[in-house]
C-alpha cells in the first residue's frame, strides 16, 4: 500500500501494515462433537503486532468488504491505495464501527479451555490426558486536466464521513505513479510492476485520504473502518501493493462471512491450524507467548506459504464461545446483506458461515493476490488447546491407583506436544510443569514419533 508524508518511524510501522491488509480489497475440519469445557483464554489480533483485519461478506457476486484502520500518525499523513473491480459509487461507500470488527475476532479467536478430571472410582474409566518510509508534505489534488494528461482518469470523487475518497483509473502504471507522486503519495519504484499488474486486468483504483474538517466535526480521536460494497465475478483480496513498502512479514487477518459455507484459498495452500491438543496448565498464564510461537512454527513447517483457518462454525454458536455470537444487527453492520431485520427469532444459527484465515506474509512468500472460494464444508473448526486440572482426592482404588501411575507418563506428552508445537526447549517446558505440580516423567530410550501427527492437516 501506500502512505502520505511525515510519518514518523513508529507511526510508519503501523500504518504501513494496516495499508497491506487494507489494501486487502476484493476486485476481489474438525468433527461436530460437543467440546465443553469452560473457556479460560483466547489469542485474539492483538497478539500480533500491526495484524490488520478485514471483514468480507460475499454472497453470489456481491461483496461487501471491511477494513479496520490501525493507523496511529497524525491523520493527515494516513492514505491508501486499493485496486477495486469496478468504480464504486457514493452509497457503494461507508464507514463501519471498528467495534464490530473488534467483536467478530474476539468471537472466532482461537482459545484455550479447561477441564477437571473426576474422581476415577467414581466412573468405569477415564479418558487418556492426552487424548514505506517518510513521505513528503501533501500536496493538493491534481487537476483532472493534468492527469488525463498522464492517463489518469479521476472517475468519481466523494466525501464519506471523515474519509475524501476518490476513484482513478489508468492507462499505463508510469502516468499513475506519477500522478499518485505529485499528489502527495510515495510510490516506490518496485510499485511499477504491480499496478500494472492490476491495470491489465482493468481494475479501478480506490484512494482514500483524512478530510480534517469532517473528522474534527465528528470529534472522533481514530478513523474508523471503510467499507465498501460492489458486484463482480472476481473473488480476491489484493495484497501485493501492501508488499512493496513493508518491512518484513505482516499478518492479515481475514473474516470471511458467507451462505455457502467454509472459505478457504484457491491458490495456497489453506490449513487448519493445530488444534484439540492437551497442553501443560502452565500455558494459562502464557497463552499468548504459546499462541504465537505455535502459529510461527506451523507458518515455518508450511514453508511460510500457507494460509491457516483458526474458525470455521455457524454463526450464533460455538462451543466454548470466547465471547458471545453477533446479533444480527452487528452482522449487518460488517455487510451480511442478505439478513432478514424482521425474521423471528427462533434461536439456533442464523444464516451466516463464519471463516478465519490468519496468514503472515511478506512479497516473496506470497507473490500472488489470494484467491478465495467457497466450499460448501460446513464442518465445525475452531483452533481449541486443552488444559487438564488432575483430581486431588484420595481416589484409593485399582482405577484410582492406575490413574495416578497414568498421570505422570500423560505430563510427559503434554511437555512433548508443547515443545514440538512451539519449538520450546523440552527441559524448561518440564520444569515449568514441575514447578507447577505436573511433574513429567521423561521416558527413556527411543520415543515414537506419534506427536508429529499434530501437524496433519484435517
Amino acid at each position: 500500500m501506500l502512505t502520505r508524508s511525515r510519518t514518523t518511524r513508529s507511526q510508519r510501522g503501523r500504518g504501513l501494515t494496516m495499508l497491506a491488509a487494507a489494501a486487502a480489497l476484493a476486485a476481489l475440519a474438525g468433527p461436530a462433537h460437543a467440546f465443553c469445557g469452560f473457556y479460560v483464554a483466547k489469542a485474539d489480533g492483538e497478539l500480533f503486532n500491526e495484524a490488520s483485519k478485514v471483514v468480507m461478506a460475499r454472497d453470489g457476486d456481491r461483496t461487501v468488504i471491511t477494513m479496520a484502520n490501525d493507523y496511529q500518525g497524525a491523520p493527515q499523513d494516513f492514505a491508501m491505495v486499493i485496486p477495486t473491480p469496478v468504480v464504486l459509487r457514493e452509497d457503494q461507500i461507508n464507514v463501519a464501527e471498528a467495534a464490530l470488527i473488534d467483536r467478530i475476532d474476539a468471537y472466532s479467536a482461537p482459545r484455550l479451555v479447561e477441564y477437571f478430571d473426576e474422581n476415577p472410582c467414581a466412573r468405569p474409566a477415564i479418558g487418556d490426558l492426552v487424548a514505506a518510509t517518510a513521505l513528503p508534505e501533501a500536496a493538493p489534488a491534481s487537476p483532472r486536466r493534468r492527469a488525463e494528461s498522464l492517463g489518469v482518469t479521476i472517475e468519481a470523487e466523494y466525501t464519506v464521513g471523515e474519509y475524501d475518497i476518490v476513484i482513478l483509473s489508468a492507462e499505463e502504471s508510469g502516468g499513475l505513479q506519477t500522478w499518485l507522486s505529485e499528489s502527495g503519495y510515495r510510490t516506490p519504484e518496485e510499485t511499477k510492476p504491480v499496478l500494472a499488474s492490476y491495470i491489465a486486468q482493468d481494475m479501478k483504483f480506490f484512494v482514500a485520504k483524512v478530510n480534517l474538517a469532517e473528522q474534527a466535526k465528528s470529534g472522533g480521536q481514530f478513523l474508523r473502518p471503510l467499507q465498501i460494497s460492489f458486484e463482480s465475478e472476481k473473488y480476491m483480496l489484493p495484497i501485493r501493493l501492501g508488499t512493496v513498502n513493508a518491512k518484513g512479514k505482516q499478518d492479515l487477518l481475514l473474516f470471511a462471512l458467507s451462505r455457502k459455507g467454509r472459505v478457504e484459498t484457491a491458490n495456497y495452500p489453506t490449513r487448519k491450524i493445530p488444534s484439540d491438543l492437551t497442553i501443560p496448565l502452565f500455558v494459562q498464564e502464557e497463552f499468548g507467548a504459546f499462541y504465537k510461537a505455535m502459529f510461527q512454527t506451523a507458518s515455518d513447517r508450511a514453508g511460510g506459504r500457507a494460509v491457516f483457518t483458526e474458525y470455521a462454525w455457524d454463526m450464533n454458536w460455538c462451543d466454548p464461545c470466547a465471547a458471545d455470537p453477533l446479533t444480527v444487527s452487528e452482522l449487518q453492520g460488517l455487510g451480511v446483506f442478505w439478513l432478514d431485520p424482521n425474521a423471528p427469532n427462533k434461536g439456533g444459527a442464523v444464516d451466516v458461515y463464519v471463516t478465519r484465515l490468519h496468514v503472515s506474509y511478506d512479497g516473496e512468500s506470497f507473490p500472488e493476490d489470494l484467491r478465495l472460494m467457497a466450499t460448501g464444508d460446513r464442518r465445525n473448526f475452531q483452533a481449541r488447546f486443552i488444559t487438564r486440572h488432575p483430581f486431588d482426592g484420595a481416589a484409593d482404588c485399582p482405577a484410582g491407583r492406575a490413574y495416578r501411575e497414568e498421570l505422570a507418563r500423560g505430563y510427559e506428552r503434554q511437555a512433548q506436544t508443547l515443545a514440538n508445537l512451539t519449538g520450546w526447549d523440552i527441559s524448561e517446558v518440564r520444569a515449568k510443569m514441575a514447578a507447577n505440580g505436573q511433574d513429567p516423567t521423561p521416558p527413556s530410550g527411543d520415543q515414537p514419533d506419534w506427536w508429529n501427527k499434530i501437524w496433519e492437516d484435517g
